[in-house]
């Protein structure tokens, strides 16, 4: 989605002996900004505690720059003993802040009724101004948490 390159395409070429399509300097040329969001059915105010149940309900973000992958259907149980990954919701736009806004909107669109997920958290991400301006590292998930304690997520 940064590259307008299809990898899978690609292995298969290789793996059927032919070259691959494209030359080091397209490879390298950066045509989108992308942001990926794994949405699992964990309780942010919870420590991300895993959230097994029932799916009552399901609506899915679409719309051009939006790519959902999932397995989820209304009906089905997400179990206790398997990873919690529900979905993985990319975005992509032609710059950051288009792809935050895309994001924002997607993941307010989405919507998994029946067990907690981690669609507040990303939600608040994205909301955050230190996210928003890239002013943040690796300890800024822990930072959110306790300063939105009182939310509950």
């Amino acid at each position: 989605m940064v590259t307008g390159l299809d990898l899978v395409h690609e292995q298969i070429r290789l793996a059927a002996g032919l070259p691959l399509s494209f030359d080091s300097e397209r490879a390298s040329r950066i045509r989108a900004h992308c942001i990926e969001h794994r949405v699992n059915a964990e309780d942010p105010a919870r420590g991300f505690a895993p959230c097994p149940g029932l799916v009552e309900e399901l609506t899915l973000p679409a719309g051009p720059g939006v790519r959902v992958e999932t397995h989820l259907y209304p009906g089905y149980t997400v179990p206790s003993y398997y990873d919690s990954l529900l979905a993985k919701l990319i975005v992509s736009a032609q710059d950051r802040p288009a792809a935050l806004a895309r994001a924002l909107r997607a993941i307010s669109e989405f919507s998994v009724g029946g067990l907690k997920t981690t669609l507040p958290f990303h939600r608040q991400v994205l909301q955050d101004e230190r996210f928003r301006s890239g002013a943040f590292d690796t300890s800024f998930a822990d930072i959110l948490l306790q300063e939105n304690a009182h939310a509950g997520f």
